[in-house]
């Protein structure tokens, strides 16, 4: 027989609460208002919380950061922007993915190398947007992406 039902590492709703109070935190010091969602390793939501004063429109560019993020296993950004360098058709079919994005500030999360979810974070420039989530990672004691 065949066990269909094989167990999953999953972030918790105590540790995206955590993840997401520690980059309001560091946004708050550097006089920033986010948006921070938290997905799971499927992509699935499991957290989202709005400062007061953010951005709309940085509610979907926080989710297609974390969704970019576990999607990939790998970080928004930089990693993307070597991967496809000066190609036009790469930049181009990229960004028209659903729920894809190059902007840094997207992490995935890892446990014991398991991928558990990933962190997205927008609502100011692309370097505060990462450098909140990885004061996030830092304070809830995720390896530094």
């Amino acid at each position: 027989m065949i066990d269909l039902a094989l167990p999953r590492p999953s972030i918790t709703a105590a540790a995206a609460a955590a993840l997401i109070d520690a980059a309001e935190r560091h946004a708050a010091s550097i006089g920033l208002a986010i948006v921070t969602v938290i997905v799971d390793e499927s992509g699935v939501l499991k957290a989202m919380r709005r400062m007061d004063g953010a951005a709309l429109v940085a509610i979907a560019v926080a989710e297609k950061k974390a969704r970019t993020a576990v999607g990939f296993g790998i970080a928004t950004g930089q990693p993307w922007r070597d991967f496809i360098g000066s190609d036009p058709i790469l930049a181009a079919g990229a960004e028209s993915i659903p729920d894809f994005t190059m902007f840094t500030g997207g992490i995935p999360l890892r446990v014991g190398g398991a991928l558990v979810g990933a962190i997205g974070v927008s609502g100011g420039h692309y370097s505060h947007d990462e450098a909140c989530a990885q004061a996030a990672l830092a304070v809830v004691g995720f390896a530094k992406a």
